[in-house]
């Protein structure tokens, strides 16, 4: 029964790299394997001869000598773990989408525009990374990747031009991502999972980040494609929000708060979260001079706030297909950890991969082997990747191990255009093509991941 649900997985994982061949949504794939993979361990339950406790991070003791019944009760509870830290995630990531959405409801990110005051070429890509970069580590870098595609589409008219911008933006969001506990999915799923803080991961992966941005862009900034000056298509100009500013900042703002309330409160980071969205909405609800009663929730009045409040109109156009997806595939994989197939995988990983680095605080884990996860989620989605070796190793808050998956899944997938999410976005929004990625912008990303790799592996003696 194990092999069947092993076959299972890979199957859906194949739907989902093909996702673009085979033209179905990932998230179909990711649901169907998910439901599947449990409802198989549901009917052969009796037939496992381990089962894996993610609570104590370690198989069950007399796990065959149990009956039935609590057999049964044992996969309810681990079930129920899994959907409980699976919603916590999912939770952080609709108040983080709801909030960036409010601020763009205000037409907040127009005033990014204003940084741009220059026409010459390689001085607006400087601009365009930096502010990549940074928001990114902000907002998360796919939401950095659509405003500043959008606002690269207002300000240049040339596609040629711009889809090499495109593809510095790519590197340069998912550099930011990385170091930040709210920068991107997979560093998110790190943080509530209790294997990275704060400090320390800013403290590991900053420059690390840095560097795999600036060495791209640096290298960037000679070649032909940024030679020159651009001609600035000008804008037309639209009444926007007079506090489309005000709510830019308040939006960024409440959405840093949100570690800085887990520190204090050492409480889940979804429930800071629901606290910032909370005040956002406060702020937004009160600007937009709508009127809503709690209590009249039918009707035509419904309807009508429906349509002019802020909140309302930022939750339907939050993008459910991929909550749905993040769903899907950590459940899938945390069936396969319930098994205990991801923790003997990564026992066998230990034991015959060649040691690098050993000497290095303590290196139980291969440098390599994080070195071709970073690699693999260029090819296959870094969501499941995370995800798995969450479930593969059990190494202690903050291990150097954990910072390492943070930074080589969060920046190798900038390798190839359909390797991470801002990439994704990117190829639909600008229409690039995946040989034209990997010819002009590939080499570029390797350079970055690998010159920032190689920081990290210095950075990491410091702590």
């Amino acid at each position: 029964m194990e092999a069947v649900i092993i076959l299972v997985f890979v199957f859906g994982y194949l739907a989902i790299t093909l996702e673009h061949n085979i033209k179905i949504d990932k998230l179909i794939p990711a649901l169907v394997m998910m439901a599947i993979s449990w409802a198989l361990i549901s009917l052969g339950i009796d037939s496992f001869s381990q089962w894996f406790d993610s609570a104590k991070h370690g198989l069950v003791d007399g796990y065959t000598a149990l009956d039935h019944e609590s057999k049964m009760h044992l996969m309810e509870e681990t079930l129920l773990h899994h959907l409980g830290k699976t919603a916590e995630i999912l939770v952080f990531l609709l108040g983080a989408m709801t909030i960036v959405e409010i601020i763009d409801y205000f037409d907040g990110f127009s005033t990014i525009k204003s940084f741009i005051r220059t026409k010459k070429k390689s001085k607006i890509l400087w601009i365009f990374c930096i502010l990549a970069f940074v928001l990114s580590a902000i907002i998360d870098n796919l939401t950095a990747t659509i405003v500043l595609i959008s606002i690269l589409q207002k300000i240049v008219k040339d596609r040629n031009v711009r889809i090499w911008y495109a593809g510095l933006i790519i590197i340069a969001a998912n550099a930011g991502g990385a170091f930040s506990p709210i920068g991107d999915v997979t560093t998110t799923m790190l943080w509530i999972g209790n294997k990275v803080s704060t400090g320390h991961l800013f403290g590991y992966l900053f420059l690390p980040s840095l560097i795999c941005m600036i060495v791209p862009a640096t290298i960037a900034s000679f070649l032909p494609a940024f030679r020159g000056e651009l001609e600035i298509e000008a804008a037309e100009e639209k009444s926007k929000s007079r506090f489309s500013g005000t709510m830019l900042y308040l939006g960024l703002g409440a959405i840093v708060f949100v570690p800085i309330f887990k520190v204090v409160t050492h409480l889940p980071p979804y429930v800071g979260m629901m606290l910032s969205l909370g005040v956002v909405a406060i702020f937004a609800e009160i600007y937009s001079s709508s009127k809503f009663s709690m209590t009249e929730l039918d009707g035509e009045e419904s309807d009508a706030h429906a349509h002019h409040s802020p909140v309302h109109h930022s939750l339907s156009k939050i993008e459910l297909p991929s909550i749905l997806f993040f769903l899907g595939i950590l459940m899938a994989v945390a069936a396969l950890e319930s098994l205990g197939t991801l923790f003997g995988f990564a026992s066998t990983l230990k034991e015959s991969v060649p040691m690098i680095g050993t000497e290095m605080a303590g290196t139980q884990v291969s440098d390599l082997v994080v070195l071709l996860l970073g690699i693999g989620s260029a090819v296959i989605d870094n969501v499941p990747l995370v995800a798995a070796s969450l479930g593969m190793f059990t190494e202690a808050l903050d291990d150097q191990l954990w910072h390492f998956i943070a930074y080589s899944a969060g920046t190798g997938g900038s390798m190839l255009i359909i390797g991470s999410a801002a990439g994704v976005v990117a190829m639909g929004m600008e229409k690039i093509d995946f040989f034209w990625y990997l010819k002009k912008i590939s080499w570029l990303a390797l350079s970055g991941f690998l010159a920032g790799a190689l920081v990290f592996l210095f950075t990491r003696t410091l702590f």
